[in-house]
């Protein structure tokens, strides 16, 4: 195919050198309504280029198949059967996925160690959860995905399970082995979905993790606009082999998507694919010398231990993006949110994820010297003058299995049970009617329908004394939580 081209940028172009003008949405007519105010921050091309796909960048019946031979330009880019892009965001995007792969009432694996979305598609989609569990990383209480045997177990125990969602990789960098869980679950007559939101780049350069699509997942959802380089919001489905329907995809996420798609992330996703077919080697393989060097010079400063290789030669992860630079700071008596907060106050560099123990930064094919330079200075200033930071009360880490929680009730009843507000103390051996995720990276430590454990909530409230942001929570304190009314559990 010929990647030169770039259908949806292409046909945008077109678009405006015709100067049509619109008698429909969008309201500011490509800029003309637009408040200059608002035109002077975000520019008055982000309005002209604000586009309807129908009777704007193709006519009413797309006989010019804009998108569609952009989405075949993808998949061909990636070695997928199929490609669909969408402008909801891979939240979205897994939302869909699940629901093409398992309804209301049935089983689908799932790694504990999902986002809240995740959380969220299971109590929108009515699916029951068979958790499988991740494998914790005790010194750096850090959860790796879980491994092809965990998946056989849970298969064998849940022969009814119509499929597992696994995520790879984490919001930390490491990866699991996704051609022995895709056996796993293709040994089962089941389908294998890979939330896959941080590894867009993957199938670029050779020296990054392997490719969900290489390693035999049947639908692989990306994020573009986290380690790529499309705009907030890009996500796009990669599908292959028989074992989830293209045209159950297509209507579950007619069901789901937006009616109003937005030209600006089609048209940025198409020059995305464009420029790594033509130059990804290239750039991602500068990214990942400068990453080398990142890691190496934060290696070399007291108080910083980077995560790497060492989580694969252990066997806590089958792979390490290493274009994720993982920094634990608890050396420098400090927690990872303080480090993030006052690199942000200090240096004005905003890092990608933090929790009670490190920091983590995407390195991109965006990055340059000087973006290397700003962000060197500042970890040596943090090393410097981290002692100058207020101590704050320590997170209260449990055991592992102290989070492995019973599930009495599924998700979705106990969401929309009649709930009630108790005060912490009488939450534990509650059943939540809440997800509680500390944020970032957003991973639920109680989801709804699960037993509350004292553990869990001396862990999440020593957490919010800390700083610790929970905002999903209905009482984002924790002084109280909302649980499933004794009546109704």
């Amino acid at each position: 195919m010929d990647h030169s081209r770039a259908p949806v940028l292409e046909a945008l172009e077109d678009f405006r050198r015709r100067g049509d003008v619109v008698y429909g949405p969008p309201g500011h007519k490509q800029g003309r309504g637009a408040d200059p105010r608002v035109a002077r921050v975000v520019g008055q091309d982000v309005f002209r280029s604000d586009v309807l796909l129908l009777n704007g960048l193709d006519d009413r019946r797309e006989s010019q198949d804009v998108l569609e031979r952009a989405q075949e330009l993808m998949a061909d880019a990636v070695g997928a059967e199929r490609a669909f892009f969408s402008t909801c965001g891979s939240s979205l995007s897994v939302k869909t996925a699940m629901l093409s792969v398992a309804g209301p009432g049935e089983k689908l694996l799932l790694s504990r160690n999902a986002h809240k979305s995740v959380i969220a598609a299971v109590v929108v989609n009515g699916v029951r959860p068979v958790w499988v569990h991740p494998k914790f990383d005790a010194d750096r209480h850090l959860a790796h995905p879980p491994e092809p045997d965990d998946v056989r177990r849970a298969l064998a125990e849940h022969p009814d399970a119509k499929g597992m969602l696994l995520i790879t990789p984490t919001d930390w960098g490491t990866c699991a082995d996704v051609r022995g869980v895709a056996e796993a679950c293709h040994d089962a007559g089941v389908p294998l979905v890979l939330d896959e939101a941080w590894g867009a780049h993957l199938p670029f350069h050779p020296g990054l993790p392997v490719w969900g699509i290489d390693a035999g997942a049947d639908l692989v959802v990306t994020s573009v606009h986290k380690m790529g380089g499309a705009i907030e919001q890009s996500s796009v489905f990669h599908l292959q082999h028989d074992r989830v329907s293209p045209e159950v995809l297509r209507q579950r996420e007619d069901l789901l998507g937006t009616t109003s798609a937005s030209s600006l992330v089609y048209a940025t996703l198409d020059g995305w694919r464009r420029q790594m077919v033509e130059q990804g080697r290239d750039l991602l393989g500068g990214a990942l010398r400068r990453a080398g060097r990142i890691r190496e010079a934060a290696a070399a400063l007291p108080g910083l231990a980077p995560m790497g290789a060492e989580v694969v030669e252990a066997g806590l992860a089958a792979d390490f993006d290493p274009l994720k630079i993982v920094l634990d700071v608890r050396e420098l008596g400090i927690s990872g949110m303080q480090a993030a907060e006052w690199l942000r106050e200090e240096h004005r560099v905003d890092v990608g994820g933090s929790d009670s123990c490190r920091i983590s930064l995407s390195v991109t094919h965006a990055d340059d010297d000087e973006t290397e330079r700003i962000l060197l200075d500042a970890l040596t200033a943090l090393t410097e003058r981290a002692d100058e930071l207020e101590r704050r009360p320590p997170v209260r880490l449990p055991e592992p299995s102290a989070l492995e929680l019973e599930q009495a009730m599924s998700p979705r009843e106990a969401f929309f049970a009649r709930a009630e507000h108790v005060p912490a103390r009488e939450a534990v051996g509650r059943v939540s009617a809440e997800t509680i995720s500390p944020y970032p990276p957003g991973v639920p430590v109680v989801t709804p329908g699960e037993v509350i454990g004292e553990q869990a909530v001396a862990y999440l409230r020593s957490g919010v004394a800390h700083g610790v942001l929970i905002p999903d929570a209905a009482d984002p304190s924790l002084e109280t939580f909302r649980v499933v009314a004794r009546d109704a559990a």
